[in-house]
C-alpha cells in the first residue's frame, strides 16, 4: 500500500490534519498493517514540494490543514487506473521455494508442508473473519477477505501441484 496514495485519497475530499489522517490511514489499511506517524510527515512534505498537496491554515486546535490540489486529484486518478500487476515470484515463499530448487534442497517436501499448514491455518482465520465482517453488514472488508481468500486457495493448489511432480518418477 502506498502511504502517497493513501494520503491523496484521503485529501481527494476533505481537508485533514496529520493525526487525522495517520488514523484513517490506518483504518484505510486495515488488517495489512499501521502507518509510523513520521512517515505521513514526511510523506506529506514530499507531496507539497511535488504541488500536489496544498498546507492550508491552522485550525482551531491548532494543528495544520491539508488539502489535495488539482494536480493531485488528476495524478490520484491516473494512479487508480493504472493495472496492478501481480508480483508473485517476489514473494518470499515462492523466492525461498526457488532458491530450495536451485540448491537441490533435501527438506523441500517439508517447507511445501509447512508452508500449506500456515495457508491453512489463515484460510480458517480469514473465514471466520469473513463470517463475522458479513453479519457486521461491512461490505469493503467482506469483499477484501474473500479477495485474500482466492489467493490462499490458489496458493494451496500450486503447492498440491509442486508436491504431485515430487511423487512422479
Amino acid at each position: 500500500m502506498s502511504v502517497k496514495y493513501g494520503i491523496m485519497t484521503l485529501l481527494y475530499d476533505k481537508k485533514c490534519h496529520g493525526y487525522e489522517l495517520k488514523i484513517e490511514l490506518d483504518q484505510l489499511l486495515g488488517s495489512k498493517g499501521k502507518v509510523n506517524p513520521g512517515q505521513i510527515y514526511t510523506t506529506l512534505d514530499r507531496l507539497i514540494r511535488d504541488e500536489l498537496v496544498i498546507p492550508l491554515d491552522i485550525d482551531e486546535q491548532e494543528r495544520k490543514l491539508f488539502t489535495l490540489d488539482v494536480s493531485g486529484k488528476t495524478e490520484l486518478e491516473e494512479w487508480l487506473l493504472e493495472a496492478v500487476p501481480y508480483h508473485s515470484t517476489k514473494e518470499d515463499f515462492f523466492f525461498k521455494w526457488i532458491c530450495a530448487r536451485k540448491i537441490d534442497y533435501a527438506n523441500e517436501s517439508q517447507m511445501l508442508e509447512q508452508q500449506k499448514s500456515m495457508v491453512l491455518k489463515e484460510v480458517m482465520d480469514l473465514t471466520k473473519l469473513k463470517t463475522d465482517l458479513l453479519i457486521k453488514g461491512d461490505e469493503n472488508n467482506y469483499l477484501l477477505i474473500t479477495g485474500r481468500l482466492l489467493h490462499l486457495e490458489a496458493d494451496l493448489n500450486w503447492i498440491t501441484q509442486v508436491e504431485n511432480r515430487q511423487t512422479k518418477p
